[in-house]
């Protein structure tokens, strides 16, 4: 998938997650998650760390020298994915307490992503 691509899907996810509230945390985690994909999958084509026809699925799926290569050149991005993966393995997937505030959490780290991918 190319850059463009990645901005209008991610861009489309976050206007059906911006119907939603807090409250429905298990949703806003996993959408925060697949936008953040989208919104990193962008930096790593502009940065040069992956084509369109090698996008991340999961930044926890990437290989080691990958993740490397991407902690020196969008690492902020990549901390943003990872803490939103982690809040869906407790929350989405698990049943941790305060689901909100991992929801809350989950949309700040979205904007980090969002703000890294539009300002490179």
């Amino acid at each position: 998938m190319n850059i463009d691509a990645h901005r209008g899907k991610a861009e489309r996810i976050e206007r059906s997650l911006a119907r939603l509230t807090c409250s429905d945390h298990e949703m806003v985690i996993e959408a925060s998650m697949l936008a953040g994909t989208h919104w990193l999958n962008l930096l790593l084509h502009r940065v040069g760390l992956s084509t369109p026809e090698r996008d991340a699925m999961h930044a926890e799926f990437m290989t080691v020298a990958d993740r490397r290569k991407a902690s020196v050149l969008v690492g902020a991005a990549l901390d943003a994915l990872d803490a939103i993966e982690a809040l869906r393995t407790s929350h989405v997937r698990g049943d941790l307490p305060d689901g909100e505030a991992a929801a809350r959490r989950a949309l700040d780290c979205l904007a980090v992503l969002r703000a890294h991918a539009l300002s490179s």
